[in-house]
């Protein structure tokens, strides 16, 4: 084995060689086993069975100095200064983005435009995100220009979000306090930058234009010289000379509208027109004299006039293609001026004059145009329900708050306190109503109806009120045109049918038959006579009187007989054990007397038949001179 000659140069460039003799370059094995294990072997020699140095380096020197930088020859490598911090205000200082743009405004007020385009500006600052929008000063528009908005940040919703230069490009709108403004185009610098930050920018559009101020870049019109149509002699010849009209203007179609006379004056001075309104006292309009000022009417205008500011100025002949003169003025056809149509119905003796002079116009017609009234809309009053009279149900249906009915009030002046009484006995199968009687009181100032029950004692019937005051209607009347008793419809045996109760007249006063005789209009000549046979019936004395009559003492003769006759009619009455008991309990001195409304109440309380025509005559024989009546003579008559 030959040595390496070049052994022991130091180890830099240009100083090792390759040995060309060696031709061996295997390594030593590291691997191996000791008693079925697998275990590191460390080499004994180098490559190629080559001699290992003394001072080797072991594997785990190796392995740092591997990952290690090259410090032992540079040193500790230095690090680099950090990049210088620039703050954003210093970075963005005077760099904005600038965007063209555009609002419509509308203008209600204006006779000329209805909307007015705006040319504006947008301005977005990025050192601090704000934005402003200015809008160029034109030169006479006439409207407070140059900053509509301040610099500031913008608010985007409702959140609290503001508009970044995210958010802006080119074709589309953004709201700004209310106001929608169309981003139309944008400057070189935005363009680049915000495709330097990977926006993708719209194609720019086209800027709208205000209408009004290219309609005021047009040239202006030429005016041509005025006709050589002689003023002077118009003015000679029709001075004073004017045509009235009266005419209608019918707005009753609208809401609130009605029909209103005006009179039309035509000038023919100057071919001019006046409308003067019609007022009449309390008609509740504004004394206002005209409804328009005497002036020249245009009836077709030219095509262009419709652009002419005519609040502004005055209508001349190159605006108006022709104008109304008095041919236009027709009676019995309409017209129409500053948008209402009058239609003329008559006009005064010179304007008729004047149309048969001037065109042979003759009997112009006067048209009648009062409007009749329409006639009254029958009223249907609903069904009726049940509850009160009729007339007063009525009343709901005609006013808000009902009105008592109309009353009768002479009738009630004549028929004040003027009451018909009559006795009537109640038609029913049940035998307990068989004896049951009831007094009818006939108020005539009221034609209303009461009826009594008086009381009888242990008949088991609460007698008293049986029925207020108030009106019958008879049976198989209409509902809605009820048909109510009357005075003709009470007589003896006349049927009476109360609300499905049914009540037989039997017996009635004295004032009912003087009130049938001094009414006998109201009454059939059957019932007339059947109650007058029936009072003088009761009003004859008996038999067995008139015979006595002859031969007692008058007085006595009637006072026993008239007892005798009335215990023979009433020996049935229910009212025979008690009467004696009942005076003398009221009468406590036992003189045998009492007082006359009291006896009355003693009996009505018994059930005594005082209407009856024999104890009527009985209690005038009782009664004394003081207004007493002496009851032990009444007693007899009731008495065992």
């Amino acid at each position: 084995m030959v040595s390496n000659p070049v052994h022991g140069l130091p180890f830099l460039p240009g100083t090792s060689f390759k040995d060309s003799t060696k031709t061996a370059f295997h390594r030593s094995q590291t691997l191996g086993y000791r008693n079925g294990y697998a275990i590191v072997r460390r080499p004994t020699v180098g490559i190629g069975g080559e001699r290992l140095q003394v001072n080797q380096l072991s594997q785990a020197e190796l392995d740092e100095l591997a990952s290690k930088a090259p410090m032992l020859t540079y040193g500790q490598p230095k690090q680099a200064p950090p990049p210088e911090f620039i703050p954003a205000h210093v970075a963005f200082d005077k760099k904005v983005l600038k965007f063209d743009a555009y609002f419509q405004e509308d203008t209600p007020i204006s006779n000329e435009e209805n909307y007015r385009i705006r040319q504006v500006n947008i301005y977005y600052y990025l050192e601090d995100d704000s934005m402003s929008v200015i809008e160029p000063i034109v030169e006479n528009s006439g409207i407070p220009q140059g900053k509509l908005i301040k610099r500031q940040r913008l608010p985007k919703n409702d959140r609290g979000d503001h508009y970044n230069w995210k958010d802006l490009n080119r074709g589309i709108d953004i709201t700004i306090y209310g106001r929608t403004f169309h981003i139309v185009d944008c400057d070189r610098f935005t363009q680049v930058f915000l495709e330097s930050q990977g926006i993708e920018l719209n194609p720019p559009g086209k800027m709208a234009l205000d209408p009004y101020t290219e309609l005021r870049k047009q040239p202006l019109r030429k005016y041509v010289t005025p006709s050589d149509f002689d003023q002077l002699k118009q003015f000679l010849t029709f001075d004073k000379q004017v045509l009235r009209y009266y005419a209608i203007w019918d707005d009753t179609d609208s809401m609130f509208g009605e029909c209103q006379n005006y009179i039309i004056h035509y000038y023919l001075v100057d071919d001019t027109v006046e409308i003067r309104e019609v007022h009449e006292r309390n008609d509740g309009r504004d004394p206002f004299p005209l409804l328009m000022n005497r002036q020249r009417m245009p009836k077709v205008l030219a095509e262009h006039a419709k652009d002419f500011p005519q609040c502004v100025l005055e209508i001349s002949d190159q605006e108006v293609l022709e104008w109304y003169t008095a041919k236009d003025f027709i009676v019995g056809k309409p017209l129409t001026i500053l948008g209402r149509t009058f239609f003329i119905y008559d006009c005064d003796p010179f304007t008729r004059r004047y149309y048969q002079e001037k065109f042979g116009i003759t009997n112009l017609p006067r048209i009648d145009v009062s409007k009749k009234e329409p006639p009254p809309v029958k009223q249907e009053l609903p069904p009726y329900n049940g509850f009160g009279l009729v007339e007063d149900s009525a009343q709901n249906c005609f006013a808000l708050i009902p009105k008592a009915p109309p009353k009768d009030v002479i009738k009630m002046l004549v028929n004040d306190n003027k009451v018909l009484r009559y006795l009537a006995a109640l038609e029913s199968p049940i035998p307990e109503d068989k004896d049951r009687r009831f007094i009818f009181s006939y108020f005539l100032a009221t034609d209303m109806i009461s009826i009594f029950e008086p009381p009888v004692r242990n008949s088991g019937i609460i007698g008293g009120k049986y029925l207020g005051r108030t009106k019958v209607v008879k049976p198989f009347s209409l509902v809605d045109n009820p048909v109510y008793y009357g005075p003709g419809d009470f007589f003896i045996g006349a049927v009476i049918e109360v609300f499905g109760h049914r009540f037989v007249i039997l017996d009635v006063d004295k004032y009912v038959l003087k009130y049938m005789e001094s009414n006998a209009a109201q009454y059939s000549p059957e019932a007339l006579l059947s109650t007058q046979n029936h009072v003088r019936k009761q009003e004859a004395p008996a038999p067995e009187l008139e015979n006595k009559q002859t031969e007692e003492d008058p007085g006595t003769k009637d006072l026993e007989t008239l007892i005798d006759t009335i215990q023979k009619q009433l020996k049935d009455h229910s009212c025979k054990e008690n009467i004696r008991e009942a005076f003398q309990d009221y009468d406590k001195e036992a003189s045998g007397f009492v007082d006359r409304e009291m006896f009355f109440k003693i009996c009505e309380s018994l059930n005594v038949p005082i209407d009856d025509s024999l104890v009527k005559e009985l209690i005038r024989m009782c009664s004394h001179e003081d207004g007493k009546i002496n009851y032990y003579n009444f007693v007899r008559a009731f008495s065992n």
